[in-house]
């Protein structure tokens, strides 16, 4: 009976220094939220997609025709905006539209202090 209240386990906790080689490796599709101006002003973590936070439902949900060819249902994926706030924003509507293992590295400076390279 307790089964069916029972929620699937959330995946575990995941940071910057951990996504890097994910990323690198393939295995984890990184986002960028946050605004073309901001991108152009301080660069991007490398390999990450510029998604903003105002397209995201529109680019990352699989019903949508404009939904990019990257984002999967079924592939880990972490977001991050200048201080993490609009990337869990972004992350809980991920995860209304059924991705199943979403994480929020914070911001651009998560990446960086943890030795990740920005492109400009």
């Amino acid at each position: 009976m307790l089964s069916m209240f029972s929620r699937s386990p959330k995946p575990a906790a995941l940071d910057a220094r951990a996504a890097i080689p994910l990323v690198a490796q393939g295995a984890l599709t990184l986002i960028d939220i946050r605004d073309p101006a901001e991108i152009a002003a301080s660069g991007k973590a490398k390999g990450a997609l510029a998604i903003p936070l105002s397209v995201i439902r529109m680019k990352a949900d699989p019903r949508s025709p404009e939904c990019h060819p990257d984002l999967k249902t079924d592939r880990p994926v972490a977001l991050y905006c200048a201080s993490g706030a609009r990337a869990n924003m972004a992350a809980q509507m991920l995860r209304e539209m059924g991705y199943g293992e979403v994480h929020n590295l914070g911001g651009l400076m998560h990446w960086q202090m943890a030795g990740g390279e920005v492109i400009r």
